[in-house]
């Protein structure tokens, strides 16, 4: 049932060769050079070297769906063909921009790809498409509790040929970067309107149009994921013009429930990189230190913690495949109770499973010495990102119960 293409096996073993030739050997360098850097939210020269190598061995937006394949060299993947891609980048935390798969931006390109028009996919999803630019996109707010997308208070109005914005926004994923340009910005259009739901409204904002200010970098457990970064950002009588909505006026929410669903499943899928990646780490230290006369590896209660990480990162690799497969054949609607189930499981089982392997390693685990603090920061604000567990919780309680309620 979860068998992938005969393509999608191919461009995994070109995937790994190329992990294995150009991003493991350079993650010191990586670091470095960002550690050294003038500014850190700027592409480093490691970053641009490698996005090029990718284009050329035919290594870019493997995100794409097939209903979109025009958009991609490779005609389009599948959930469940893409899922053991997004696994293997997973396992370093800059790897997925290389290749044009990261967050935000592979989300935004979604969005452009199935509601902007022609013209806006010209000025916006080309250049994304091509790498040339980010994006970010603009939804929560610090006033309110945005795990209830319909409490978002920007204000929206029009005034002549233009649109205003004011408000206040927070934790914006690439709003940092220099290469940053366009935001999707969430806010509410219509607040009186009956229907809570149709009260939103998403609309195309440069960057550098005037009253848009970046107030500054949020940090995650003191990591300032530069040079992607989270940003806090104020709209200030931002005025653009009445063209720059997406797919109409009071359709914000539609888009969001859209754009959330595929970007919470690419967070699994790299995930399941991350801990698989903690786990190999843990058994290779346990064969190489040494306590109480014998390796940790012959200590019993290490090996209980390998089998259980083992077992762990097993099932949930098999639910966001099944998940995966559910998608690719029955749909989005159709699969939300397992897209919840894989969201408030998946991220949780990871940080459980790094945090074992950060123990295993002593003090270094803590350092950056490894991944895995920084996965572990990773895997803990997705229990966050695109919704808190207890939202989807929530929903999934509902939903399920709603199933089985008539026995």
């Amino acid at each position: 049932m979860f068998e992938q293409s005969d393509h999608a096996k191919q461009l995994q073993r070109r995937l790994c060769d190329f992990m294995d030739q150009h991003i493991y050997p350079n993650e010191v360098v990586y670091r470095e050079q960002l550690q050294n850097a003038k500014h850190r939210f700027a592409t480093l020269p490691l970053m641009a070297q490698l996005r090029e190598q990718a284009k050329q061995e035919g290594l870019w937006n493997l995100f794409v769906p097939p209903n979109h394949a025009e958009y991609s060299q490779h005609g389009g993947l599948s959930f469940s063909d893409y899922a053991p891609l997004a696994e293997v980048m997973g396992r370093v935390m800059w790897a997925a921009e290389v290749f044009n798969c990261n967050a935000p931006d592979t989300g935004n390109m979604e969005v452009l790809m199935n509601f902007a028009t022609p013209a806006q996919k010209q000025q916006w999803l080309v250049p994304l498409l091509n790498g040339e630019i980010h994006s970010s996109y603009a939804m929560t707010e610090p006033q309110v509790a945005s795990s209830d997308a319909t409490n978002i208070e920007l204000a929206i109005t029009k005034d002549g040929e233009h649109w205003l914005l004011n408000g206040r926004k927070w934790f914006i994923t690439g709003a940092m970067h220099d290469d940053c340009r366009i935001f999707i910005v969430m806010g509410k259009s219509a607040p009186e309107h009956a229907d809570r739901h149709l009260q939103q409204t998403q609309i195309l904002v440069p960057k550098d149009t005037p009253g848009v200010t970046i107030i500054r970098p949020l940090t995650t457990f003191g990591y300032d994921d530069a040079p992607i970064g989270h940003a806090e950002v104020v709209f200030n009588n931002v005025r653009v013009p009445l063209e720059n909505v997406l797919l109409g006026e009071g359709r914000g929410f539609e888009i969001a429930q859209s754009r959330l669903a595929p970007g919470r499943m690419h967070h699994c899928m790299r995930l399941i990189g991350a801990g698989q990646r903690a786990l190999e780490l843990a058994c290779q230290r346990a064969t190489q230190r040494t306590t109480f006369g014998r390796p940790l590896a012959k200590h019993q209660s290490v090996r209980e913690d390998i089998s259980r990480m083992y077992a762990e990162i097993e099932m949930a690799r098999l639910l966001v495949l099944k998940t995966c497969w559910s998608i690719d054949t029955r749909g989005i609607e159709a699969s939300l109770k397992l897209i919840a189930a894989s969201k408030t499981s998946v991220p949780l089982m990871v940080q459980n499973i790094i945090d074992r392997c950060i123990q295993l390693h002593g003090a270094g685990g803590l350092t950056d010495d490894y991944c895995m603090a920084e996965a572990f920061n990773y895997a803990r604000y997705c229990r966050i990102a695109d919704g808190p567990d207890q939202v989807h919780q929530m929903a999934l309680g509902k939903r399920v119960i709603e199933h089985y309620q008539a026995g």
